[in-house]
């Protein structure tokens, strides 16, 4: 590129977006899959992508409409919306019509219409998500970093969103919370979600309750804060995660009746980005949210696996050295290695950045370092997702052990070698002299 033609391209770069990263999930993929073309062997823990196929009664479904061509309502297929209406009711208690529910390609999407159309400010507990302050900062909204801390689980606490409220209690904000997490694992108690609901109705914040994972939570027994703040809640969901269908790119959000002003705006802006989400896509997910037997099962057993998994993992880092919450949900954990700092520090490793370089260098593992999670470069934490592995046969596998065992060692062994390979390699990078 001439140097004229640069300088004309980053003159008109809005400046929000100038020297922006690509998202970090998607960038360490990406370098994942380029080294294991050089040969490289990866052991690729750093996107979240569900390692579960899709249920295939979704599937048949999505090939029985494979001829739907036409545009659909920008708010989405009236049938799934209703079915995503009815799944909020019979999960969680949570009133609403056809008329409260959006749909979107990718919640990911719906989030950032929602930043675009709502004028506040974001509140973001850290460790979070990589892609919710990004999406603000592209839009030019004020972000709040609210830090949570490893002795609490990672968890908001409604003091923490009191303290922020109370300097300027009529500001319009906007609260994401994410449960259970990325990047932690963890999620709420009931009791947790009462007293946030408590300060956020006091102080009218909206909630955007992000539980793409809900369904991934250990017991099955996920809580909305819906169920307690129902007039300023607005649920986040969608097919990825537990449906294992990241690509089909389908998101939902469920409005409380109070916003439906605001659904109405980003549907609006909808029309003229997005138009529809694909239609073969929505069809399809009218059976995956309308659920039945085949799909409890499945998400029964996938629950099995990545909790034994998880939980196999967090513990062997622990004795690693780390130290790591035990997983409540979804396929992450949040190990922090400071308890090792002095020990890293002779090895040259100062921040979560190097630290995670050095581990995909020198070990083939790739994670990301929390930095990249709204913590301090100086905290030594990385973020893992244990997903580098085949998904269906660990479903069949786990199908012939009796539901009163446990899915011990030798059985994650030999349906996750790369992700017990990957943590094996970690603790001995850790404890090498």
């Amino acid at each position: 590129m001439s140097s004229i033609r640069q300088a004309a391209t980053e003159v008109h770069l809005n400046l929000n977006v100038r020297g922006m990263k690509p998202s970090a999930t998607v960038a360490i993929n990406e370098r994942s899959d380029a080294l294991r073309r050089e040969g490289r062997q990866v052991f690729k823990l750093g996107l979240g992508q569900s390692p579960f196929p899709v249920p295939s009664p979704v599937v048949e479904e999505l090939r029985a409409n494979a001829f739907q061509k036409d545009y659909l309502p920008v708010r989405g297929l009236p049938a799934l919306r209703e079915a995503v209406a009815d799944y909020h009711r019979r999960r969680q208690g949570v009133q609403g019509t056809t008329e409260n529910v959006l749909i979107g390609p990718g919640s990911k999407e719906l989030m950032f219409l929602l930043q675009l159309v709502f004028y506040g400010d974001i509140l973001i507990p850290t460790p979070a998500w990589v892609s919710y302050a990004p999406q603000a900062k592209i839009i030019g909204r004020n972000i709040h970093w609210l830090p949570t801390e490893r002795e609490s689980g990672y968890r908001l606490t409604p003091a923490q969103l009191a303290e922020h409220c109370e300097a300027d209690p009529k500001r319009p904000r906007v609260l994401i919370l994410n449960y259970p997490s990325n990047p932690t694992g963890l999620t709420y108690t009931q009791g947790e979600l009462e007293e946030l609901a408590k300060v956020a109705a006091q102080y009218r914040v909206v909630v955007l309750s992000d539980e793409i994972y809900g369904e991934l939570n250990f017991d099955g027994k996920h809580v909305s804060i819906a169920r307690f703040y129902p007039e300023g809640t607005i649920i986040s969901s969608g097919l990825s995660k537990w449906c294992g269908a990241g690509g089909w790119r389908l998101g939902t959000f469920m409005f409380p009746r109070d916003l439906a002003w605001l659904q109405g705006a980003m549907a609006s802006v909808g029309s003229e980005t997005f138009t529809a989400t694909s239609a073969p896509i929505q069809f399809a997910a009218v059976r995956a949210f309308k659920g039945g037997t085949d799909i409890e099962d499945y998400l029964v057993l996938a629950r099995r696996v990545l909790s034994a998994l998880g939980k196999w993992c967090a513990g062997r880092l622990e004795a690693g050295g780390a130290s790591v919450p035990s997983p409540q949900g979804a396929f992450y954990l949040f190990p922090d290695f400071s308890g090792l700092r002095e020990k890293l520090r002779a090895r040259k490793v100062r921040n979560s950045a190097q630290l995670c370089e050095r581990l995909l260098n020198e070990t083939g593992v790739a994670v990301l370092p929390g930095s990249d999670f709204g913590r301090g470069p100086e905290e030594l934490s990385a973020r893992l997702a244990y997903v580098d592995f085949d998904g269906a046969k660990a479903l069949a596998a786990a199908r012939e052990v009796a539901p009163d065992k446990p899915l011990e060692e030798p059985f994650l062994r030999e349906v996750a070698p790369n992700v017990t390979t990957a943590i094996d390699k970690m603790a001995e990078w850790l404890n090498a002299s």
